[in-house]
């Protein structure tokens, strides 16, 4: 927890690292502001500080125009908490409210909206409607000025329920008509939609190891759903994958930042193709949760740059994050198709799940050609289909199933405890496949997995024990962090990545695909 005084020191040396975690209002402008504004830097006494937009937005503040404070990074802290608080804004952030409403966040929290109402309003200043109508008005803001579609459609892709909430919402918040807003960028910076492509930025705070990052997903990458391929710039990957998303589909493009570009510019490009636009901000949430783009690095570096064991590695290569996952439920699967077996041999026979039970894309897009299939085609897979031993088999069907009727979740909102319990208790599901499940699936940054042959090696090259016991008893100092450690682990073993050519993570059976 930090108090006011320390804020105000970290918006007069304009600290990009408190982007995204507290907002600043200026008393005397009426506008709320990032922390790193590169504006004046204002009086002690005219300032006052929200831990969300949407509370700096109840206040009656609008956002600034210079430095535009919807579109930081996340807080970390929103997304990595497992208390009610975290688990409800990560299911604002994937559009919940806006599909199911308020009574439907309740229901998948477990809460009456009542309490949920109180809880929320208590510690951020604002409540579930709040919290995503700020969110709807960030999307129509992108769309307004990235694209050329009429301001209706836009209304109603960003989640609104009328053009007029559409109209009042843009005047509040940015002090704009939706016209006047739009007319602030240049006509040729608009994309011509076709399908719903749209350009945008992914925002991040401090260093971002993007190497690892795609270096990590292409050694994964499922034939037909994902690739990693050369960008358009010398020196550029560019990740791509297929997206199963509420109303529809999407291919989503990530760019890593080519050889020449500042390691802290702050950003990713990011290219979708949406088959309906209302998948927007689901789409560009669940990304941000794969690339890990709302973690403090700094933090995370800190702690672990400290420990004699794993300080050179942290020195050598800083910004390493976490991988999330676009879809949990794909996850679980490729986690159980990975037990024992190479990561080279679960990524292929994970792509000829997708090839025999995916719905193919209408028309292939470069290497893509698929949606991965959803947990209720595998649950009733021909067991001929699957070519693994007849208790994997059984693992991986009684888990489609479990997840095809709710009876394990692995959402964003779900308890994580809850979930490990109730994944344990399926056959053929153990302690390795809950912690990576935990670890990328549900975001938890403190999960360590002590009989992981990758790990185990990692600690080996740095001179430490490899038995579980001992890595274990090693892992205690590193705690809160400890699923950023086992990529650090992970990165110590070289091996030859075959989708991109290169030298990086390894690919020792018990590491996962």
């Amino acid at each position: 927890m930090i108090d006011d005084d320390t804020r105000y020191r970290a918006v007069d040396s304009r600290d990009a690292r408190f982007d995204g975690v507290f907002f600043t209002a200026v008393r005397t402008t009426g506008i709320y502001c990032r922390p790193s504004c590169p504006a004046v830097t204002p009086k002690r006494a005219n300032c006052s500080f929200y831990p969300t937009a949407a509370a700096a937005q109840g206040a009656g503040y609008r956002a600034c125009r210079r430095c535009r404070p919807d579109s930081v990074p996340g807080s970390p802290e929103w997304n990595h908490r497992a208390d009610l608080v975290g688990r409800a804004m990560r299911l604002i952030g994937d559009g919940v409210v806006d599909r199911e409403g308020v009574a439907g966040l309740a229901d998948r929290l477990g809460y009456s909206s009542r309490q949920l109402q109180r809880q929320l309003t208590a510690e951020l200043g604002a409540g579930p409607l709040a919290l995503a109508r700020a969110q709807r008005a960030q999307t129509a803001r992108l769309l307004l000025q990235t694209t050329g579609l009429p301001v209706t459609e836009i209304a109603f892709a960003a989640g609104f329920a009328s053009v007029r909430q559409f109209n009042e919402t843009v005047r509040e918040v940015y002090d704009r008509t939706p016209s006047g807003l739009r007319a602030e960028v240049a006509t040729g910076r608009r994309n011509t939609v076709r399908a719903g492509s749209i350009s945008l930025r992914l925002a991040y705070r401090g260093a971002l190891d993007t190497e690892h990052l795609i270096d990590f997903l292409a050694l994964r990458a499922v034939p037909g759903v994902e690739e990693v391929v050369p960008g358009a710039q010398p020196g550029v990957r560019t990740y791509r994958r297929t997206l199963a998303l509420p109303y529809g589909h999407a291919v989503a493009e990530v760019d890593g930042p080519g050889p020449a570009a500042d390691p802290r510019r702050g950003w990713l490009d990011c290219r979708l193709s949406l088959t309906d636009l209302r998948d927007l901000t689901t789409a560009v949430h669940r990304l941000r949760a794969l690339f890990d783009l709302d973690a403090d690095p700094d933090a995370v570096d800190t702690r672990l740059g400290a420990d004699p064991v794993l300080g050179d590695l942290v020195r050598a290569r800083p910004g390493v994050r976490s991988p999330g996952h676009v879809d949990p439920h794909e996850l679980a699967v490729r986690a159980v198709l990975g037990q024992q077996v190479s990561v080279a041999a679960a990524r292929t026979l994970a792509g000829r799940l997708a090839d025999r039970y995916g719905v193919p894309l209408a028309e292939p897009n470069g290497g893509l050609r698929v949606l991965f299939p959803s947990a209720a085609a595998l649950a009733g897979a021909d067991p001929g289909d699957l070519a693994m031993p007849q208790s994997r088999r059984r693992a991986l069907t009684g888990l489609c199933a479990a997840l095809a009727d709710g009876t394990v979740r692995l959402d964003g909102g779900v308890d994580r405890e809850q979930a490990a319990a109730a994944l344990l208790d399926l056959p053929g599901i153990g302690p390795w496949t809950v912690g990576y499940l935990r670890m990328r699936a549900l975001a938890d940054p403190d999960v360590f997995l002590p009989t992981d042959a990758g790990v185990r090696h990692g600690l080996v090259r740095l001179g430490q024990p490899g038995d579980p016991v001992a890595a274990a008893a090693i892992a205690q100092t590193w705690a809160p962090w400890r699923s950023y450690a086992v990529h650090r682990l992970w990165s110590t073993a070289p091996a030859v990545n075959p989708a991109a050519g290169r030298t990086t993570s390894n690919s020792v059976k018990g590491e996962q695909a």
